[in-house]
């Protein structure tokens, strides 16, 4: 069935919403933007306004001091930026080169209070902690304290621009989804505003972790190789991709979990199959367009089946293509979450007669770009 369940009808999310982080100025434009919430919503609406109400003094107070941070401190080296669909392989490719002592990533608590991480959060990192899931509930991949998270959570939680509010506030799910992805409809001081949300994020995951260059891993990213490296001129860029036929799959069980989970309004209108078909060409037009002219050194593209064939083979092949040092001294921390990680079991979906065709039909030309063949 492609559209949601009837049990959509009444969202229940769970109360500890992602939307516990944003500040006062994002929940009123996202909330007038989003067509109101039915009343079995309320409690988050309300739970959201409280936690930014009662966050407000730390949010100032953390506000003044990174402004202060700027002018001390030298200019952060531009990011490294993982990119790729949904489900390619982004979160391994991304929990494994954070192994490297050289990079500092998103951690769960600045993905979460993306305002007071760095105070407020680390004065409640006790109790944040043991409130978090033991797995991530779209693919059971285990959340540690330090386990690297991608800075969209974040950033929906500081502007009203991102796909992550077609998921919360779905009864206008095509508005929010196109404009958090592609910018779609989008004027020039809303994407202005996204800019600077997002520099002020990675700035702060830097101060955070002091020395180290910023990875990032986020799937809308593919969209955005060219806005990126205009805003980070020496930015590095990683595209991984999988077979076409793994990933519709995969993102169709990854957009069904993350509606049941946290949609605040009702998303049985949401046609998923039809989404996920329709934005793979888009999205992979833009990330081979704006790739093709990135300079030696700036750029590696390395497929997921290479990754989980031959591991620390196509690392040392991305430290060599974007020109690294170190890849030595990092082999051991490495091999040391291959190792740690060895049993961890995917989810494996089948695919029916039907949706091979429909993949080859709307995919068929990236099928043949990525040089993959039909299953079986």
């Amino acid at each position: 069935m492609n559209r949601a369940t009837s049990a959509s009808k009444n969202p229940r999310p769970r109360l500890a919403h992602p939307l516990l982080g944003a500040n006062m100025a994002t929940l009123a434009s996202t909330l007038y933007r989003s067509g109101g919430l039915p009343a079995s919503s309320l409690p988050h609406a309300g739970a959201a306004l409280g936690s930014a109400l009662l966050r407000a003094p730390f949010t100032w107070g953390e506000h003044f001091w990174v402004a202060s941070q700027r002018k001390r401190r030298q200019q952060m080296p531009a990011p490294v930026f993982i990119v790729g669909h949904w489900r390619s392989g982004t979160t391994h490719l991304y929990s494994l080169l954070a192994q490297s002592r050289g990079f500092a990533y998103v951690s769960p608590l600045a993905a979460g209070l993306p305002w007071d991480f760095l105070v407020l959060g680390r004065l409640l990192r006790p109790l944040l902690h043991r409130a978090m899931p033991a797995n991530r509930f779209i693919d059971r991949v285990e959340v540690r304290p330090d386990s690297p998270q991608e800075d969209e959570v974040g950033l929906a939680n500081m502007q009203d621009l991102s796909f992550f509010h077609a998921i919360y506030f779905p009864r206008r799910f095509r508005e929010h989804f196109g404009a958090g992805i592609f910018f779609s409809g989008c004027s020039q001081a809303r994407i202005k505003r996204w800019q600077r949300a997002a520099r002020l994020f990675l700035e702060k995951v830097a101060l955070d972790q002091p020395d180290r260059r910023v990875l990032i891993k986020n799937p809308v990213y593919t969209s955005r190789v060219a806005l990126l490296k205009a805003m980070w001129p020496e930015a590095k860029f990683i595209h991984i991709y999988r077979s076409p036929y793994r990933v519709f799959p995969s993102t169709r069980h990854f957009y069904r979990k993350l509606l049941a989970e946290l949609a605040l309004q009702d998303y049985q209108h949401v046609d998923i199959d039809r989404l996920v078909l329709e934005t793979y060409p888009p999205l992979m037009d833009r990330v081979l367009e704006e790739t093709r002219d990135l300079p030696e050194g700036s750029f590696s593209e390395i497929s997921f089946e290479a990754v989980e064939e031959r591991p620390l083979e196509e690392l040392q092949r991305i430290y060599r293509e974007l020109d690294w040092t170190g890849f030595e001294e990092d082999r051991p921390a490495f091999e040391a979450y291959l190792e740690a990680n060895r049993s961890y079991q995917k989810n494996v979906y089948a695919m029916a007669e039907e949706d091979i065709q429909k993949v080859e039909r709307y995919w068929g030309k990236y099928i043949r770009h990525l040089g993959y063949d039909t299953p079986g």
